[in-house]
């Protein structure tokens, strides 16, 4: 039994297996738990291994690798459209045999294992920014209801912190009230923590410093992108990568008649936010930015939120250029005031 292409589905502990034989005709389908996955591979001569980009799949991509095999990840929901009938695990791994053979098939660079522990990092930091979040408005919305009521946002925590040392709200709510204080004091040392880690792999990573350096762009964003892209030249233009993050407007076209929408929101969501929100100080704070006339022209014509919008999908193409052609950003000209 020759096998050419394996299609494998990917799971916790039952792993379903589809492959093709040179010829095109179905030579194996086979379940296999996760202790058995690596002698059935070790045993098989090299081969073309396709699965889909979830959960694990980069760990088992860099397994297989190693013992000689081609392996290639695709985005799940292109799969999906090779899925004939029904939703099971066979034909799940069917539709993965058939997609990775595709030419036009557009598939996920493989992680390193350095980073994925970058990513570790964000994703902990996002978890914890949330968790403070989370108890912030619960602060806020118990002790609305003894009528104090404060404007939203992490600064003005200390005003909110105030109102537990009066009697305003009783005992023992306010002694439960004070718990959620320190809760929300401690998820803030853990993210100061997270952070520090985080700026300590930025300033030791050279592509992750000439990121930075564009108006927009900190330690914090310049190290998800490259920890995230593994390599840039997987999209043939910047157009092409912001698309990847979803910042690009939607189209419905047809009949030769352009019908542009929102941005798709498709693709990296957490890389898109951090642009977006990396985009509003700069508006703000950057005299670069500030002097530029083409955002200038957007400010006069659109709410500034959706300039922060066009101006994120410009960064984005700045850093895939930066990037893929291994370039140094360098600033226009501010003219003199």
């Amino acid at each position: 039994m020759q096998i050419a292409t394996i299609g494998v589905d990917l799971a916790k502990h039952v792993f379903q297996l589809h492959g093709f034989g040179p010829d095109g005709k179905v030579v194996l389908r086979q379940k296999l738990r996760r202790a058995a996955m690596m002698p059935f591979f070790a045993r098989l001569p090299p081969c073309l291994i396709g699965m889909e980009a979830c959960t694990t799949a980069h760990y088992w991509a860099r397994e297989l690798s190693e013992l000689g095999h081609e392996v290639r990840l695709m985005p799940a929901h292109y799969v999906k459209a090779y899925v004939k009938r029904g939703k099971n695990d066979a034909a799940d791994a069917e539709a993965i045999c058939e997609a990775v053979t595709r030419p036009t098939m557009r598939f996920v660079a493989i992680k390193s294992r350095e980073q994925q522990a970058v990513l570790v990092m964000h994703h902990t930091r996002d978890l914890l920014v949330r968790q403070r979040t989370q108890a912030a408005n619960s602060l806020r919305g118990l002790l609305a209801e003894f009528g104090i009521a404060e404007a939203q946002g992490i600064c003005r925590l200390g005003r909110l912190r105030a109102h537990l040392e009066t009697d305003t709200v009783p005992e023992p709510g306010r002694r439960i009230l004070g718990l959620l204080a320190e809760q929300i004091d401690e998820l803030e040392k853990r993210i100061d923590q997270v952070d520090a880690e985080i700026l300590a792999w930025h300033r030791a990573n050279q592509t992750s410093q000439r990121l930075a350096k564009v108006p927009g762009i900190g330690p914090l964003i310049a190290s998800a992108i490259v920890a995230t892209i593994a390599d840039a030249s997987m999209f043939r233009s910047g157009r092409e990568f912001s698309a990847w993050l979803g910042l690009v407007p939607r189209q419905n076209s047809t009949g030769g008649k352009q019908r542009l929408g929102r941005i798709t929101h498709q693709g990296d969501g957490y890389i898109r936010r951090l642009l977006i929100i990396g985009a509003q100080p700069a508006l703000r704070g950057s005299r670069e930015v500030k002097a530029n006339g083409w955002v200038q022209g957007l400010l006069h014509r659109h709410a500034r939120l959706k300039v922060a919008v066009a101006l994120a999908n410009k960064m984005a193409r700045i850093v895939w250029a930066l990037m893929a052609r291994g370039d140094v950003y360098r600033p226009a000209a501010v003219p003199a005031a």
